[in-house]
Protein backbone atom coordinates (compact mmCIF):
# COMPACT_ATOMS: atom_id res chain seq x y z
CA UNK A 1 0.00 0.00 0.00
CA UNK A 2 1.56 3.24 -1.21
CA UNK A 3 0.18 6.59 -0.05
CA UNK A 4 1.32 9.88 -1.58
CA UNK A 5 0.68 13.05 0.40
CA UNK A 6 -1.26 15.87 -1.33
CA UNK A 7 -1.06 14.38 -4.82
CA UNK A 8 -3.85 15.63 -7.08
CA UNK A 9 -4.37 14.42 -10.66
CA UNK A 10 -1.12 15.94 -11.97
CA UNK A 11 -0.23 12.51 -13.36
CA UNK A 12 0.57 11.75 -16.99
CA UNK A 13 -1.54 8.61 -17.00
CA UNK A 14 -4.51 10.59 -15.69
CA UNK A 15 -4.28 12.97 -18.64
CA UNK A 16 -2.19 15.85 -17.34
CA UNK A 17 -0.40 17.49 -20.28
CA UNK A 18 2.88 18.23 -18.47
CA UNK A 19 3.38 15.71 -15.68
CA UNK A 20 6.38 13.40 -16.13
CA UNK A 21 5.33 10.33 -14.16
CA UNK A 22 6.58 7.19 -15.93
CA UNK A 23 6.24 4.97 -12.87
CA UNK A 24 2.73 6.00 -11.91
CA UNK A 25 1.84 5.58 -15.57
CA UNK A 26 3.40 2.10 -15.51
CA UNK A 27 1.30 1.14 -12.49
CA UNK A 28 -1.84 2.46 -14.21
CA UNK A 29 -1.05 0.31 -17.26
CA UNK A 30 -0.76 -2.72 -14.99
CA UNK A 31 -4.07 -2.22 -13.22
CA UNK A 32 -7.23 -0.19 -12.75
CA UNK A 33 -7.19 3.59 -12.35
CA UNK A 34 -10.12 5.12 -10.47
CA UNK A 35 -9.84 8.56 -12.05
CA UNK A 36 -12.68 10.05 -10.00
CA UNK A 37 -11.93 8.80 -6.49
CA UNK A 38 -13.21 11.29 -3.92
CA UNK A 39 -11.66 11.66 -0.47
CA UNK A 40 -13.90 11.63 2.62
CA UNK A 41 -12.30 14.83 3.92
CA UNK A 42 -10.02 17.29 2.11
CA UNK A 43 -7.25 17.21 4.71
CA UNK A 44 -4.66 14.60 5.64
CA UNK A 45 -5.74 13.55 9.13
CA UNK A 46 -9.52 13.07 8.73
CA UNK A 47 -9.08 11.55 5.27
CA UNK A 48 -6.53 9.00 6.42
CA UNK A 49 -8.58 8.24 9.53
CA UNK A 50 -11.56 7.45 7.29
CA UNK A 51 -9.43 5.12 5.16
CA UNK A 52 -7.97 3.30 8.16
CA UNK A 53 -11.28 2.97 10.05
CA UNK A 54 -13.75 2.61 7.19
CA UNK A 55 -15.87 5.25 8.96
CA UNK A 56 -16.97 8.68 7.78
CA UNK A 57 -15.80 11.84 9.55
CA UNK A 58 -19.47 12.56 10.32
CA UNK A 59 -19.56 9.30 12.31
CA UNK A 60 -16.27 9.67 14.17
CA UNK A 61 -16.28 13.43 14.74
CA UNK A 62 -12.69 13.48 13.49
CA UNK A 63 -13.00 16.54 11.27
CA UNK A 64 -9.48 17.86 11.79
CA UNK A 65 -6.10 16.78 13.12
CA UNK A 66 -5.90 13.96 15.63
CA UNK A 67 -3.04 12.04 17.17
CA UNK A 68 -2.79 8.53 15.72
CA UNK A 69 -3.01 7.04 19.21
CA UNK A 70 -6.28 8.85 20.00
CA UNK A 71 -8.30 7.52 17.05
CA UNK A 72 -9.51 4.28 18.59
CA UNK A 73 -10.74 5.91 21.80
CA UNK A 74 -12.65 8.74 20.09
CA UNK A 75 -16.22 7.43 20.45
CA UNK A 76 -18.30 4.26 20.42
CA UNK A 77 -17.99 3.82 16.64
CA UNK A 78 -14.19 3.96 16.65
CA UNK A 79 -13.98 1.74 19.72
CA UNK A 80 -15.93 -0.97 17.88
CA UNK A 81 -14.02 -0.77 14.61
CA UNK A 82 -10.86 -2.72 13.80
CA UNK A 83 -8.21 -0.56 12.12
CA UNK A 84 -7.23 -1.68 8.62
CA UNK A 85 -3.75 -2.91 9.53
CA UNK A 86 -5.04 -4.66 12.66
CA UNK A 87 -7.62 -6.47 10.56
CA UNK A 88 -4.89 -7.92 8.37
CA UNK A 89 -2.70 -8.56 11.39
CA UNK A 90 -5.49 -10.55 13.03
CA UNK A 91 -5.83 -12.53 9.79
CA UNK A 92 -2.20 -13.67 10.01
CA UNK A 93 -0.42 -10.95 8.04
CA UNK A 94 2.96 -9.53 9.02
CA UNK A 95 2.37 -5.76 9.07
CA UNK A 96 5.15 -3.35 8.16
CA UNK A 97 5.19 0.37 7.47
CA UNK A 98 7.34 3.43 6.98
CA UNK A 99 6.62 7.13 6.55
CA UNK A 100 3.26 8.90 6.69
CA UNK A 101 0.55 6.23 6.78
CA UNK A 102 -1.92 7.65 9.27
CA UNK A 103 -1.49 11.38 9.95
CA UNK A 104 1.71 11.02 11.93
CA UNK A 105 2.88 7.49 11.18
CA UNK A 106 0.78 4.79 12.87
CA UNK A 107 -0.68 4.08 16.30
CA UNK A 108 1.82 2.58 18.72
CA UNK A 109 2.09 -1.20 18.38
CA UNK A 110 -0.11 -1.45 15.28
CA UNK A 111 2.75 -2.46 12.98
CA UNK A 112 4.82 -5.57 13.57
CA UNK A 113 7.74 -3.79 11.97
CA UNK A 114 7.99 0.01 11.77
CA UNK A 115 10.46 2.21 9.95
CA UNK A 116 8.96 5.23 11.67
CA UNK A 117 8.48 8.61 10.12
CA UNK A 118 10.85 11.53 10.08
CA UNK A 119 9.15 14.53 11.67
CA UNK A 120 7.93 17.46 9.61
CA UNK A 121 8.14 17.93 5.87
CA UNK A 122 11.75 19.02 5.50
CA UNK A 123 14.45 19.54 4.70
CA UNK A 124 14.01 23.30 4.40
CA UNK A 125 16.45 26.10 3.63
CA UNK A 126 17.50 28.44 6.42
CA UNK A 127 15.50 31.24 4.79
CA UNK A 128 12.24 30.79 2.89
CA UNK A 129 12.53 31.39 -0.85
CA UNK A 130 9.14 32.94 -1.55
CA UNK A 131 6.58 32.43 1.21
CA UNK A 132 6.89 32.47 4.99
CA UNK A 133 3.40 33.05 6.37
CA UNK A 134 2.71 31.52 9.76
CA UNK A 135 0.37 28.52 9.68
CA UNK A 136 1.78 26.83 6.59
CA UNK A 137 5.09 25.42 5.40
CA UNK A 138 4.22 26.48 1.83
CA UNK A 139 7.27 27.53 -0.18
CA UNK A 140 8.80 26.50 -3.49
CA UNK A 141 12.18 26.16 -5.16
CA UNK A 142 15.07 23.75 -5.67
CA UNK A 143 16.41 22.40 -2.35
CA UNK A 144 18.36 20.42 -1.07
CA UNK A 145 21.24 19.32 -3.31
CA UNK A 146 20.76 15.54 -3.27
CA UNK A 147 17.88 13.05 -3.14
CA UNK A 148 19.65 11.26 -0.30
CA UNK A 149 18.78 14.24 1.91
CA UNK A 150 15.03 13.65 1.45
CA UNK A 151 12.97 11.50 3.86
CA UNK A 152 11.15 9.86 0.93
CA UNK A 153 14.47 8.54 -0.36
CA UNK A 154 15.05 6.76 2.94
CA UNK A 155 11.47 5.49 3.15
CA UNK A 156 11.81 3.90 -0.28
CA UNK A 157 15.09 2.22 0.67
CA UNK A 158 13.54 0.85 3.89
CA UNK A 159 10.57 -0.55 1.96
CA UNK A 160 12.79 -2.10 -0.70
CA UNK A 161 14.81 -3.94 1.96
CA UNK A 162 11.58 -5.50 3.27
CA UNK A 163 10.37 -6.44 -0.21
CA UNK A 164 13.62 -8.26 -0.90
CA UNK A 165 13.17 -10.57 2.10
CA UNK A 166 11.23 -13.82 2.22
CA UNK A 167 8.44 -14.38 4.71
CA UNK A 168 6.73 -17.43 6.15
CA UNK A 169 3.41 -15.58 6.34
CA UNK A 170 1.62 -13.07 4.07
CA UNK A 171 2.69 -9.47 4.55
CA UNK A 172 1.04 -6.05 4.47
CA UNK A 173 3.64 -3.38 3.68
CA UNK A 174 2.70 0.32 3.78
CA UNK A 175 4.87 3.13 2.42
CA UNK A 176 3.80 6.72 3.05
CA UNK A 177 5.58 9.27 0.84
CA UNK A 178 5.57 12.95 1.87
CA UNK A 179 6.01 14.80 -1.42
CA UNK A 180 4.29 16.64 -3.04
CA UNK A 181 3.16 18.01 0.35
CA UNK A 182 4.48 21.53 0.92
CA UNK A 183 7.11 22.88 0.95
CA UNK A 184 7.59 22.18 -2.75
CA UNK A 185 11.32 21.55 -2.35
CA UNK A 186 13.22 18.81 -4.19
CA UNK A 187 16.70 18.84 -5.75
CA UNK A 188 17.35 20.86 -8.90
CA UNK A 189 17.49 17.84 -11.22
CA UNK A 190 13.74 17.34 -10.82
CA UNK A 191 13.08 20.96 -11.79
CA UNK A 192 15.31 20.47 -14.82
CA UNK A 193 12.80 18.00 -16.27
CA UNK A 194 10.44 20.88 -17.02
CA UNK A 195 10.49 24.12 -18.98
CA UNK A 196 8.57 26.65 -16.90
CA UNK A 197 7.41 28.53 -19.97
CA UNK A 198 5.74 25.45 -21.44
CA UNK A 199 3.74 24.48 -18.35
CA UNK A 200 -0.03 24.75 -18.75
CA UNK A 201 -2.11 26.80 -16.33
CA UNK A 202 -5.07 25.03 -14.72
CA UNK A 203 -8.57 26.25 -15.54
CA UNK A 204 -9.28 29.52 -13.76
CA UNK A 205 -12.14 32.02 -13.68
CA UNK A 206 -11.35 35.36 -12.05
CA UNK A 207 -14.85 35.93 -10.64
CA UNK A 208 -15.35 32.26 -9.74
CA UNK A 209 -16.21 33.02 -6.11
CA UNK A 210 -18.95 35.58 -6.73
CA UNK A 211 -21.80 33.04 -6.69
CA UNK A 212 -20.68 31.23 -3.53
CA UNK A 213 -22.67 31.39 -0.28
CA UNK A 214 -21.14 33.34 2.58
CA UNK A 215 -20.36 30.24 4.61
CA UNK A 216 -18.26 28.85 1.75
CA UNK A 217 -16.16 32.02 1.79
CA UNK A 218 -15.76 31.81 5.56
CA UNK A 219 -14.64 28.19 5.37
CA UNK A 220 -12.24 29.04 2.55
CA UNK A 221 -10.71 32.05 4.30
CA UNK A 222 -7.06 30.99 4.23
CA UNK A 223 -4.86 34.06 4.75
CA UNK A 224 -1.80 31.89 5.33
CA UNK A 225 -1.91 30.56 1.75
CA UNK A 226 -1.00 32.35 -1.50
CA UNK A 227 -3.99 33.53 -3.51
CA UNK A 228 -4.16 33.12 -7.26
CA UNK A 229 -4.37 36.89 -7.57
CA UNK A 230 -1.09 37.20 -5.62
CA UNK A 231 0.55 34.56 -7.80
CA UNK A 232 -0.51 36.37 -10.97
CA UNK A 233 0.58 39.79 -9.74
CA UNK A 234 3.95 38.45 -8.58
CA UNK A 235 4.47 36.22 -11.62
CA UNK A 236 4.79 33.12 -9.45
CA UNK A 237 1.96 30.94 -10.71
CA UNK A 238 4.02 28.98 -13.23
CA UNK A 239 6.88 28.76 -10.75
CA UNK A 240 4.53 27.17 -8.21
CA UNK A 241 3.22 24.74 -10.82
CA UNK A 242 6.81 23.95 -11.83
CA UNK A 243 7.77 23.20 -8.24
CA UNK A 244 4.71 21.01 -7.66
CA UNK A 245 5.40 19.04 -10.85
CA UNK A 246 9.07 18.63 -9.85
CA UNK A 247 7.92 17.18 -6.51
CA UNK A 248 5.54 14.82 -8.30
CA UNK A 249 8.30 13.57 -10.61
CA UNK A 250 10.62 13.13 -7.63
CA UNK A 251 8.16 10.96 -5.71
CA UNK A 252 7.21 9.12 -8.90
CA UNK A 253 10.84 8.01 -9.23
CA UNK A 254 10.91 6.48 -5.74
CA UNK A 255 7.52 4.87 -6.22
CA UNK A 256 9.13 3.33 -9.29
CA UNK A 257 12.04 1.99 -7.28
CA UNK A 258 9.63 0.28 -4.89
CA UNK A 259 7.57 -1.16 -7.77
CA UNK A 260 10.70 -2.43 -9.54
CA UNK A 261 11.88 -4.10 -6.34
CA UNK A 262 8.51 -5.84 -6.09
CA UNK A 263 8.62 -6.95 -9.74
CA UNK A 264 12.08 -8.45 -9.21
CA UNK A 265 11.15 -10.17 -5.95
CA UNK A 266 9.66 -13.61 -5.23
CA UNK A 267 6.44 -11.79 -4.27
CA UNK A 268 5.74 -10.32 -7.70
CA UNK A 269 2.98 -12.73 -8.73
CA UNK A 270 0.96 -12.80 -5.53
CA UNK A 271 1.07 -9.22 -4.24
CA UNK A 272 -1.71 -6.66 -4.58
CA UNK A 273 -0.64 -3.04 -4.95
CA UNK A 274 -2.91 -0.13 -4.04
CA UNK A 275 -1.72 3.44 -4.46
CA UNK A 276 -3.66 6.46 -3.26
CA UNK A 277 -3.39 10.07 -2.22
CA UNK A 278 -5.31 11.41 0.76
CA UNK A 279 -7.03 14.23 -1.18
CA UNK A 280 -6.52 16.63 -4.05
CA UNK A 281 -4.87 20.03 -4.11
CA UNK A 282 -5.89 23.34 -5.65
CA UNK A 283 -3.12 25.00 -7.60
CA UNK A 284 -4.86 28.28 -8.33
CA UNK A 285 -8.36 26.96 -8.99
CA UNK A 286 -11.07 28.64 -6.89
CA UNK A 287 -8.67 31.46 -6.07
CA UNK A 288 -5.99 29.86 -3.95
CA UNK A 289 -3.26 27.26 -3.48
CA UNK A 290 -4.60 24.84 -0.88
CA UNK A 291 -6.59 21.67 -0.27
CA UNK A 292 -9.33 22.07 2.42
CA UNK A 293 -12.50 22.63 0.35
CA UNK A 294 -15.46 20.68 -0.97
CA UNK A 295 -14.81 21.41 -4.65
CA UNK A 296 -13.42 18.74 -6.93
CA UNK A 297 -9.89 20.13 -7.15
CA UNK A 298 -9.54 19.56 -3.40
CA UNK A 299 -11.32 16.21 -3.17
CA UNK A 300 -10.20 14.25 -6.24
CA UNK A 301 -7.58 11.67 -5.27
CA UNK A 302 -5.62 9.22 -7.44
CA UNK A 303 -6.52 5.60 -6.66
CA UNK A 304 -4.89 2.66 -8.44
CA UNK A 305 -5.18 -1.09 -7.86
CA UNK A 306 -2.93 -3.64 -9.55
CA UNK A 307 -2.04 -7.26 -9.01
CA UNK A 308 -3.29 -10.82 -9.47
CA UNK A 309 -6.84 -11.04 -10.76
CA UNK A 310 -7.09 -7.30 -11.48
CA UNK A 311 -7.63 -6.20 -15.12
CA UNK A 312 -4.82 -4.26 -16.77
CA UNK A 313 -4.84 -0.78 -18.25
CA UNK A 314 -8.42 0.01 -17.28
CA UNK A 315 -9.90 3.36 -16.24
CA UNK A 316 -13.04 3.97 -14.19
CA UNK A 317 -14.54 7.46 -14.33
CA UNK A 318 -17.47 6.82 -11.99
CA UNK A 319 -17.14 8.61 -8.64
CA UNK A 320 -15.96 6.26 -5.89
CA UNK A 321 -15.03 6.86 -2.28
CA UNK A 322 -11.43 6.68 -1.13
CA UNK A 323 -12.25 4.90 2.11
CA UNK A 324 -13.52 1.97 0.04
CA UNK A 325 -9.87 0.89 0.06
CA UNK A 326 -10.43 -0.96 3.36
CA UNK A 327 -13.23 -3.38 2.33
CA UNK A 328 -11.88 -3.70 -1.21
CA UNK A 329 -8.53 -4.93 0.10
CA UNK A 330 -10.20 -7.43 2.42
CA UNK A 331 -12.28 -8.67 -0.54
CA UNK A 332 -9.19 -9.02 -2.73
CA UNK A 333 -7.43 -10.94 0.05
CA UNK A 334 -10.53 -13.14 0.44
CA UNK A 335 -10.94 -12.22 4.10
CA UNK A 336 -14.33 -12.08 5.86
CA UNK A 337 -16.24 -8.83 5.47
CA UNK A 338 -15.15 -6.43 8.23
CA UNK A 339 -17.88 -5.46 10.66
CA UNK A 340 -18.70 -2.00 12.05
CA UNK A 341 -17.48 -0.11 8.98
CA UNK A 342 -19.45 2.15 6.62
CA UNK A 343 -17.20 1.92 3.57
CA UNK A 344 -18.46 -0.20 0.68
CA UNK A 345 -16.18 -2.37 -1.45
CA UNK A 346 -15.59 -1.42 -5.08
CA UNK A 347 -14.54 -4.96 -6.02
CA UNK A 348 -17.36 -5.06 -8.59
CA UNK A 349 -15.75 -2.21 -10.51
CA UNK A 350 -12.31 -3.76 -10.14
CA UNK A 351 -13.45 -7.03 -11.64
CA UNK A 352 -15.49 -5.32 -14.37
CA UNK A 353 -14.49 -1.66 -14.85
CA UNK A 354 -17.44 -1.16 -17.20
CA UNK A 355 -19.99 -2.12 -14.56
CA UNK A 356 -22.75 0.39 -13.96
CA UNK A 357 -22.10 2.35 -10.77
CA UNK A 358 -24.74 4.70 -9.38
CA UNK A 359 -23.61 5.17 -5.78
CA UNK A 360 -22.48 8.79 -5.24
CA UNK A 361 -19.35 9.72 -3.32
CA UNK A 362 -19.49 11.93 -0.23
CA UNK A 363 -16.83 14.32 1.07
CA UNK A 364 -17.12 16.15 4.39
CA UNK A 365 -15.36 19.26 5.62
CA UNK A 366 -16.06 20.13 9.27
CA UNK A 367 -19.37 19.24 10.88
CA UNK A 368 -22.43 18.96 8.63
CA UNK A 369 -20.80 20.38 5.50
CA UNK A 370 -20.90 17.79 2.73
CA UNK A 371 -20.42 17.34 -1.01
CA UNK A 372 -22.40 14.61 -2.77
CA UNK A 373 -20.80 13.68 -6.09
CA UNK A 374 -22.60 11.76 -8.81
CA UNK A 375 -21.56 11.12 -12.38
CA UNK A 376 -23.29 14.34 -13.50
CA UNK A 377 -23.44 16.67 -10.49
CA UNK A 378 -21.67 17.96 -7.40
CA UNK A 379 -24.10 19.06 -4.70
CA UNK A 380 -22.72 20.86 -1.65
CA UNK A 381 -24.81 21.61 1.40
CA UNK A 382 -23.48 23.52 4.38
CA UNK A 383 -24.56 23.41 8.00
CA UNK A 384 -26.66 26.58 7.61
CA UNK A 385 -28.57 25.13 4.64
CA UNK A 386 -26.63 27.06 2.00
CA UNK A 387 -26.09 25.16 -1.23
CA UNK A 388 -23.95 24.84 -4.30
CA UNK A 389 -24.77 22.70 -7.31
CA UNK A 390 -22.59 22.14 -10.36
CA UNK A 391 -23.71 20.50 -13.59
CA UNK A 392 -20.51 18.63 -14.34
CA UNK A 393 -21.26 17.83 -17.96
CA UNK A 394 -21.89 21.48 -18.83
CA UNK A 395 -19.48 22.90 -16.25
CA UNK A 396 -16.64 20.47 -15.44
CA UNK A 397 -14.60 23.25 -13.78
CA UNK A 398 -17.39 23.95 -11.26
CA UNK A 399 -17.49 27.64 -12.09
CA UNK A 400 -21.25 28.25 -12.12
CA UNK A 401 -23.35 27.54 -9.03
CA UNK A 402 -26.84 26.63 -10.30
CA UNK A 403 -28.29 25.66 -6.90
CA UNK A 404 -30.76 28.55 -7.09
CA UNK A 405 -32.24 27.56 -10.45
CA UNK A 406 -35.68 26.01 -10.08
CA UNK A 407 -35.13 23.39 -12.79
CA UNK A 408 -32.43 21.75 -10.66
CA UNK A 409 -34.67 21.30 -7.60
CA UNK A 410 -35.32 17.59 -8.36
CA UNK A 411 -31.57 17.00 -8.75
CA UNK A 412 -30.84 18.58 -5.38
CA UNK A 413 -33.64 16.62 -3.74
CA UNK A 414 -32.35 13.33 -5.10
CA UNK A 415 -28.74 13.98 -4.12
CA UNK A 416 -29.73 15.28 -0.67
CA UNK A 417 -31.06 11.82 0.16
CA UNK A 418 -27.43 10.64 0.29
CA UNK A 419 -26.29 13.21 2.87
CA UNK A 420 -25.06 11.54 6.07
CA UNK A 421 -27.86 11.15 8.61
CA UNK A 422 -25.36 11.13 11.47
CA UNK A 423 -23.30 14.27 12.11
CA UNK A 424 -21.66 13.85 15.49
CA UNK A 425 -20.01 16.74 17.27
CA UNK A 426 -16.30 17.42 16.94
CA UNK A 427 -14.25 14.85 18.80
CA UNK A 428 -12.55 16.47 21.76
CA UNK A 429 -9.11 15.40 20.52
CA UNK A 430 -9.64 16.56 16.93
CA UNK A 431 -8.82 20.13 15.94
CA UNK A 432 -8.33 22.48 13.02
CA UNK A 433 -7.86 26.12 13.93
CA UNK A 434 -6.58 27.77 10.77
CA UNK A 435 -9.46 30.25 10.56
CA UNK A 436 -12.30 31.75 12.58
CA UNK A 437 -14.96 29.47 11.11
CA UNK A 438 -13.28 26.30 12.31
CA UNK A 439 -12.29 27.71 15.67
CA UNK A 440 -15.87 28.80 16.30
CA UNK A 441 -17.50 25.57 15.11
CA UNK A 442 -15.17 23.44 17.20
CA UNK A 443 -15.86 25.64 20.24
CA UNK A 444 -19.64 25.48 19.83
CA UNK A 445 -20.01 21.94 18.51
CA UNK A 446 -17.53 19.72 20.29
CA UNK A 447 -17.93 16.95 22.84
Amino acid sequence: MISVDDLNDFVGGMGHPDAITPNLDRLISRGVLFANAQCQAPMCSPSRTAIMTGLRPSTTGIYGFIDDNKIKETNESTQQVTLLHQYFKDAGYHTMGVGKIFHNHAPDGLLDESGGRESGFGPKPAQSFHWDKRGTSTDWGAFPERDEQMPDYRSAKWAIERIQKEYDQPFFLSIGFLRPHVPWHVPQKWFDLYDTAKIHYPAYLENDREDLPQIALEIDDLPMMPTTEWAIENRQWKNILHAYLACVSFVDHYIGEVLTALEESPHAENTIVVLWSDHGYRLGEKGTFAKVALWNRATISPLIFAGPGIPKNQRVDAPVELFSIYPTLTDLARLPNPQHIEAKSILTLLKNPRSKWTTPAIATWARNNHAVVSQDYRYIRYEDGSEELYDLKADPNEWYNVAGEEKYAPVKSELAQHLPKINVKWAADSRYDNNDYFRQQKKEQSE
